[in-house]
């Protein structure tokens, strides 16, 4: 009898669990996995003590460390997000480790006690160019192309509602512009290869259409996608369990087939005509336009930077995805061994602009594992206007690195179609997580530039910053990049501009200056 009592107390107190996991909001884990998801927390919990003796250190998971995930985490949450005892970081031995060089006096400093922590870009984006809807970027943490079809529309509004609580961007994709992109947030539209949103049925561009959605959007800017550090020179893959009826709808494609978007694009066909195709974008539009691509062969950005320098054509920004960034799908092959890392690639694409002097004429977008503060503090170094977070805003809102993006079955609802997934993604309050998320890394960049005695972490330089090989030999960022002098810096007026910018004390009938 008394066995019965404990059994029935036992199975009455787990369905009591159940019932609070399914109506609760704030974990997505346990509304899609009730009581069973309790032991990744348990798990979670005793982590430190069972890896200290049994599995791997914080530092050697990957994608993401679990030290990297864990300060995404406690900072998307606003918890302690400091860490005690010292580095996990072997900085005896370890080859490659970035170390901030810190400067023992400084000038005025921006306020770091703003709760917004605002971090406007220093270049006006569009306006060497002369757009008619050039802008100042409010933030220079945006979050990065990920499409509706590869994330949940839930996963999409979470980030757009964070994006707008935050003052951010966020890019919509390359599949196109739904519905889950209009809650607040601005947009920077990317136009893909298959041209989604703005093409006619044979899968040709459409300038029409295009217009109309930017129309009927907040759409500030327009990027043209050439290919991603994760899958370059292969075309988007939406397997054809992602492909529902909306999505279908939204490309204009079958649904349940898979989506693959060609390679390469069909409106330009060379450097010349690609530049055609900007000028005609934004003529009829106003918007800065950009491009997006990782990086290979050279050829093709001296060929854009010589022609730049005529002055009657150009991007207004270049967005450079390193080949450790993420994607939904891809080959191994591609994932692991095409396209150059962000840090390498990169340097390369900006030190092609600076020997044609004109790294001040365009703004340089960063991607690639980029939202951490080390990384983006080594990517402003190195020339960075702006950075794009993607995997990192995931993690942010929810994601646990589980790695099934491609399978449709993403256990917190972030990645998948599945109704049942998705519905554990509680739009507003995953919203408020993304915000903390990027203000947390603004102001991480601020105290970091502050450190260094600058106002802005555009304005630290490739001396300001060392790679390590183990404890006998450091090299700058300049020397291992091979960065001339002034190289990776602001120019006089846009380094006195951002600093007057930020250090300026508003008056009680001003607010602080964003742009």
């Amino acid at each position: 009898m008394r066995a019965r009592s404990i059994a029935t107390a036992a199975a009455t107190a787990l369905a009591l669990v159940a019932a609070r996991d399914l109506v609760q909001k704030k974990h997505a884990l346990l509304r899609n996995f009730p009581v069973i998801g309790h032991a990744r927390y348990l798990l979670e919990t005793i982590g430190p003590e069972l890896r200290q003796y049994v599995v791997t250190s914080n530092e050697e998971e990957r994608p993401f460390s679990r030290d990297q995930r864990t300060w995404i985490y406690a900072s998307a949450k606003e918890e302690n997000n400091y860490f005690g005892f010292g580095t996990d970081v072997d900085v005896e031995h370890v080859q490659g480790h970035a170390y901030v060089k810190q400067r023992t006096f400084a000038g005025t400093l921006p306020d770091l006690h703003d709760p917004q922590s605002p971090l406007p870009s220093a270049k006006v984006l569009g306006g060497p160019r002369g757009r008619a809807k050039a802008f100042r970027p409010a933030s220079v943490i945006n979050i990065s192309a990920m499409s509706f079809g590869s994330l949940s529309g839930a996963a999409i509004t979470a980030l757009n509602k964070g994006a707008a609580l935050a003052g951010a961007m966020q890019n919509t994709g390359e599949g196109g512009l739904s519905q889950y992109h209009r809650n607040g947030g601005d947009l920077v539209l990317q136009i893909g290869t298959s041209y989604f949103g703005c093409r006619n049925e044979d899968g040709t561009f459409n300038l029409d259409k295009l217009k109309d959605v930017v129309a009927g959007a907040p759409v500030k800017a327009i990027e043209i996608k050439l290919s991603q550090g994760a899958k370059p020179g292969l075309g988007g893959m939406l397997p054809g369990a992602k492909v529902t009826p909306e999505i279908a709808k939204i490309r204009g494609i079958p649904a349940g087939k898979d989506c693959a978007s060609p390679s390469r694009h069909t409106a330009f066909h060379d450097v010349d005509s690609m530049l055609d195709f900007v000028e005609l974008l934004a003529t009829e539009t106003g918007l800065p336009v950009g491009i997006k691509s990782a990086v290979g062969e050279m050829s093709f950005w001296q060929e854009l930077a010589t022609l730049m320098a005529r002055g009657d054509r150009g991007v207004d920004f270049v967005t450079i995805d390193g080949g450790e960034g993420g994607t939904g799908a891809a080959p191994l092959i591609f994932t692991d061994s095409v396209s150059l890392p962000f840090r390498m690639g990169f340097s390369r694409v900006y030190s092609t602009f600076a020997e044609r002097g004109l790294t001040d004429d365009l703004t340089f977008i960063g991607s690639g594992k980029l939202g951490l503060p080390e990384n983006a503090a080594v990517a402003f170094a190195l020339g960075v206007d702006m950075i794009n977070v993607a995997r990192e805003a995931m993690l942010s809102i929810g994601c646990i690195q589980a790695q099934k993006c491609h399978t449709d079955k993403c256990p917190t609802g972030i990645a998948t179609q599945d109704p049942w997934l998705v519905r554990g993604v509680d739009a507003p309050s995953k919203a408020n997580r993304a915000a903390v998320y990027l203000r947390t890394l603004r102001k991480e960049l601020l105290k970091v530039s502050g450190a260094v005695g600058v106002a802005h972490p555009a304005l630290i330089t490739t001396t300001d910053i060392e790679i390590m090989n183990g404890d006998y030999d450091a090299r700058t960022l300049a020397s291992v990049y091979g960065y001339k002098d002034g190289w990776g810096e602001l120019g006089p007026e846009l380094a006195q501009e951002i600093t007057a910018l930020l250090t300026a004390e508003p008056t009680p009938l001003q607010k602080p200056p964003v742009g």
